[in-house]
Formats: C-alpha cells, structure tokens, sequence
C-alpha cells in the first residue's frame, strides 16, 4: 500500500485482512492523526448501526411517571363489579387501567433506549481508551530508544532469530525486539526474564504463536540477564528450562 493512512477507514470498519490489520496496528501505535481518524470513525459507525432506535426525550420519562401518578386506580369494590359484568359508575373508567399499562409500556422503551445508548458510548469510550494506551506506550518507546544512558544488547536465538533490546538506567525501561524467531507453536508463546542474584522475574510474554514481536519492559535497573524461554500462552511463573537466548547486560 503507497499510503498507509488510507486504511484508517477499512481498519476502523474491520475489513482488512489479519496481516494488513497487524502492520496498520503498528502505524496507529505511531500516528497520531491515524488514531484519531480511526476512534472517530469507529463512533460514527457505532451510531449508524443503531439507526432503528432514537434516544427518548429527557423529560418524557417523568412525564409519564406524573400521568400515572394523576391516573385513579379502580378500587376493589369496582373492579369486583367489573368483573361479575356490571358497568362502572364512570364510563370513562374502564379505560384507566389500558392507560396505565400503556404508560408503562412507553417507560420500559425508554429505558431500553437509554440502556442501547449507553452501551454504544461505553464501546466509544473503551475504543478512545485503546488508543490513548497505544499513544502512551509509543511515547514511552520512544522515550527509551531516544534517552542519553540508551544501550544497545543482542543475542541469537535457538532454532533461529535475534532478540535486541535497548536499556536506560535512567528511565530504568527497556525495549525488546524479537525478529526471525521459530513460531513456538499453537498455545506456546515466547515469555520474558530477568535474571539477577536472586530468582528470575518475568518481564511479559510475548504474543501467542508469533516470532517476532516488540514489547516494552520496565524494572532493569540490577538486571543481569535477559533471558527468553518457550511457555504456555498465559505464561509461568517460573521459566521452563531451558532458555532459548540469553542476552547479557553489560555495565
């Protein structure tokens, strides 16, 4: 694609293919223009799907509430009346209960309006979210590979493929870049570790099935070795032996 930027659309309305959904997913991380074309595109399409219904008016709700309120019920004695076929004392009466539950049919579609309409505004809300988080942790990748203290270290990895990290001391973070690395398999991921005197501490685990990914990672400070072993998609607790690489922090 020559221009990257006109996908924004197609993303927005899930309508690429998963590689070309993964690479815009990278430049979004990285555009802000993008990002913001893509949330406001997302609201508007939220809104036209829902075009059937409308948001009740503020006031109607309490409107309806004070006709029922001025509305008389039929007492016992009457309904009773009712019941064994005598007429009412009030013609108009026999419509009071019809009255009734047609209000209170008007009140349950309103609620059910106002429930559509917040549920649409938590998704705009959850996607505006989305992209801040993706905003916030370009600047901090940025942050890093740009600070004064920034070490580059790498290794290879067993089977093929590199690891790469960049640290600062400063901003006591880090990014770790896994390129050209074995798929470790269905329901296997790549996890993360930090290696110093004491016992290792994982630092994430990269996404399922791939091999290759960035991730950022942050308390490096003391940190003697990075080191990456093969695990169960949601990760362990303790690495599983034995490491695939191994990169050393040198001071």
């Amino acid at each position: 694609m020559s221009d990257v930027h006109a996908l924004a659309g197609a993303y927005a309305l899930h309508a690429l293919s998963d590689i070309e959904r993964a690479a815009f997913a990278r430049h979004l991380a990285e555009c802000e223009s993008c990002a913001h074309e893509v949330a406001e595109l997302r609201e508007t399409a939220a809104r036209l799907a829902d075009g059937t219904w409308s948001v009740p008016p503020p006031r109607l709700r309490d409107n309806v509430l004070a006709e029922i309120r001025q509305t008389r019920q039929l007492p016992p004695a009457a309904s009773e009346r009712v019941a064994r076929g005598a007429a009412p004392a009030a013609g108009g009466r026999r419509r009071r209960p019809l009255v009734v539950a047609a209000a209170a049919a008007v009140v349950l579609a309103a609620g059910a309006g106002t429930v559509s309409y917040v549920a649409q505004e938590q998704r705009v809300r959850d996607e505006r979210a989305t992209v801040a988080a993706l905003r916030a942790e370009s600047a901090r990748v940025e942050a890093v590979l740009a600070a004064s203290d920034a070490r580059l270290h790498s290794a290879p990895v067993t089977g093929g493929g590199q690891i790469t990290m960049v640290l600062s001391e400063s901003l006591d973070g880090g990014v770790v870049m896994l390129s050209g690395a074995r798929p470790p398999g269905a329901g296997r991921a790549y996890q993360l570790w930090a290696v110093s005197s004491g016992a290792p501490d994982s630092r994430g685990v990269l996404p399922s099935g791939e091999g290759g990914a960035t991730r950022l990672i942050d308390r490096i400070r003391g940190m003697d070795t990075l080191g990456v072993t093969i695990e169960p998609s949601g990760g362990s607790a303790a690495p599983t032996e034995p490491l695939v690489a191994s990169v050393p922090v040198e001071s």
